[in-house]
């Protein structure tokens, strides 16, 4: 959300929200709702992996993932780099990381 202007309170700005943020924030949580982006997302906290260590990783199939990644990387939610012939994904927003990691403090706080 941008820089809330000065004498704005929080209700004003949340009325605020345009049709592409409302889009973008609904696609965020469609990301966050499916297990499988999830548990890639959680896989890629700390580090990055290729599209094969990913599938082996999580017992996934290599197209199963590819077609994952392709959803979150539309969103800016993992980036990539190539070396060589090898394409290796890692996170790519600090605070999608941080409500997702919460999220599962949370679910895992009993």
């Amino acid at each position: 959300m941008e820089k809330k202007e000065e004498g704005m309170n929080e209700e004003q700005v949340w009325k605020e929200l345009d049709e592409e943020t409302l889009f973008i924030v609904s696609q965020t949580f469609k990301a966050l709702s499916d297990p499988t982006r999830i548990r890639i997302l959680h896989l890629l906290f700390d580090k990055e992996y290729s599209v094969n260590q990913i599938a082996d990783q999580l017992e996934l199939r290599q197209s199963t993932v590819s077609h994952q990644l392709r959803f979150l990387k539309n969103l800016r939610l993992v980036k990539f780099r190539r070396d060589g012939t090898t394409i290796y994904y890692s996170q790519d927003d600090e605070h999608v990381m941080t409500m997702l990691n919460q999220t599962i403090k949370h679910a895992l706080h009993h």
